[in-house]
Formats: structure tokens, sequence, C-alpha cells
């Protein structure tokens, strides 16, 4: 007898899978080098579109896998100042030591001055103008408005008088100078003349009132908390009253004269607040008031009711 064939079984396409799996080595990490292209190449794709919160993002991930790199130091000071995070460009300067600290001096005075620490913002400036040989146009913008919000008016008319005149013709740092130049020149007028000029329209009366009293006290913070709070106007009275539209008023309704639909016109009549229960006229069931029941009437239906029931039996 001849032996049997034996056929090798075959293998299901699963199992196939598993097996190239098991076969095939992991794969190995990109390289540091390769990981920073990649993140650089996104970083600036998300900067030219604008998405500033994704860069800084991606900064973070570079400073994660080189925590020195320059570029990315930089570009997210830049990224942190556009999106007015001042207290973590503080912060991120402050990490900074040595020649970078000082390079990133006026991104710190700067954030100080937006965050009104304007005593810090001017040392720092100080530091900074003894430091550099040639003038420089955004250290003199920073001084000229740290001179208008620290009320040196005269100071900063002069440097915007200056910045005027070497700013280019019809560009947009011309119209910001001038813009400030007009309200730093309306401060300066108010205080040398223009206070005078409004005490000598004032009645005499008031005038001479205000000469002969004494200063104010300066009140407490918590009194000028109270005061602010009494002085704010309600919610109800700052609301608006809303003018109907003329065309979404029904026809034959004046607005303020015709008086309202009714709520309950949606409701049943049985369920409105109006409804009295009502019973209707020659409706039985029940005795009424002053019904009294006799004999000859009960023996009757009684009578009648036997009378029924023999004609209902059968034969």
């Amino acid at each position: 007898m001849a032996p049997k064939a034996t056929t090798k079984p075959t293998a299901k396409p699963g199992q196939k899978a598993a097996a190239s799996r098991q076969k095939s080595a992991p794969k190995q990490p990109l390289p540091v080098a390769d990981r920073l292209k990649r993140l650089f190449t996104s970083l600036c794709a998300q900067i030219d579109g604008g998405h500033f919160a994704n860069a800084i993002k991606t900064c973070d991930k570079i400073l994660r896998l080189d925590a020195r790199d320059p570029d990315a130091l930089q570009t997210k000071l830049f990224l942190l100042l556009q999106t007015d995070q001042y207290l973590a460009a503080l912060t991120l300067i402050g990490g900074e030591t040595g020649a970078a600290g000082d390079e990133h001096a006026f991104e710190k005075a700067y954030s100080l001055y937006r965050l009104h620490r304007e005593d810090e913002a001017t040392s720092v400036l100080d530091g900074l103008k003894e430091t550099e040989q040639e003038d420089d146009r955004g250290l003199e913008h920073l001084e000229a408005q740290l001179a208008y919000r620290q009320g040196s008016y005269q100071k900063a008319v002069e440097l915007y008088n200056h910045l005027l005149d070497t700013a280019e013709p019809d560009s947009e740092e011309q119209s910001d100078i001038l813009t400030n130049l007009e309200a730093a020149q309306k401060h300066l007028d108010f205080i040398n003349a223009g206070f005078l000029q409004a005490l000598d329209a004032l009645p005499s009366a008031v005038s001479s009132t205000l000469q002969t009293a004494p200063p104010p006290q300066p009140q407490p913070a918590s009194a000028l908390a109270t005061v602010v709070a009494v002085s704010a106007p309600t919610e109800d009275a700052t609301k608006r009253t809303k003018k109907v539209r003329v065309k979404r008023v029904p026809k034959g309704v004046v607005p303020g004269v015709t008086p309202p639909p009714d709520p309950e016109r949606w409701l049943k009549k049985s369920e409105r607040s109006t409804f009295t229960n009502r019973r209707r006229r020659g409706g039985g069931g029940g005795a009424t008031q002053g019904f009294v029941e006799t004999p000859g009437s009960a023996a009757a239906q009684s009578g009648k009711g036997a009378g029924g029931a023999k004609g209902k039996r059968k034969k």
C-alpha cells in the first residue's frame, strides 16, 4: 500500500502579518539633529501663518532637546511679546545669564513698562543708554513713552520732536509719532496755561473758595472703593430700552397703548387661572337642594321596577 501524501498547513493572512511583525526590528528614533530640523520647519510655517500659540509650544519642544539654542530662545521671546505675555517674557529673560541676559535688556525694559513698573524700566533703560554707543530709535521711543506716563510732558515733547525730524515721511512710524506728540503737547499746554484759563472762566464765588480752601486730604483705599461702588450705575439703570420694530407690530396694534395679549391664550380654558367650574342646566345625576322623597313616589318606582321585571320573564 502506497504511503499517503502529507500536505503542509497553509498559514492564514493574520498569522503571516503577526510573524512579519515579530521578525521586523523596532524603528530606531530619529537623531536629534533631524528632529530639530523638522521642528524648525514647523516653527517657520506656524509663524508665517500667524499661529503664535502653537509656535510657542514648538519652541518649548526645541528647548527640551537643546536648552541653549539661541534661535529658539530669541523666537520664543519674540512670540511672548507679540502675545502680550510679559510676565512669561521676564521669566525667560531672568533665566538667562551673561551676554544673553544683556542682549535682551531692551525687551526686559519694554516688558516692565507694559506691566506699569516704570521705575524698574527707567533704571534698565538708563543702563542701556550708557552701554549703547549710537542712538537707538527703539530706546528713544521707549524713553518718550516712559516720560509721558510719568508726567514729564516737556521731555516727552522734546523726544518726539527729535524722532519726528529723523523719521521717514509718510511712514507708519511718522503717524504714530504725530499722535503721541499731539497728546503730550495737549497735556503740556494745559499745565502751562490751560488750567489758568479754566480758573478764569469760573464764577468769582467759586474761584475765591478754591483759592482759600485747604487742599483735600488723601482718602484711604477702602473709602475710594466705597465711593466707586456707590457711584457705579446699577445694571438695571444701564439697560437700554429696546425699540420695537414697526415691521414686527401686527396691524391695528399701537405699542404702549394696546393692552398686551393674554399670556395664557395657548392653554386650554379649563387650565387657565380665570376658569370657573360651571354646571350645565338640566343635567341629571344626584339629588338637588330641597328634594324630598315621598312614600308614593317610592312605591310607584318599585312597582314599575317589579312590573318591568315580570314582563321580561320567559314563559
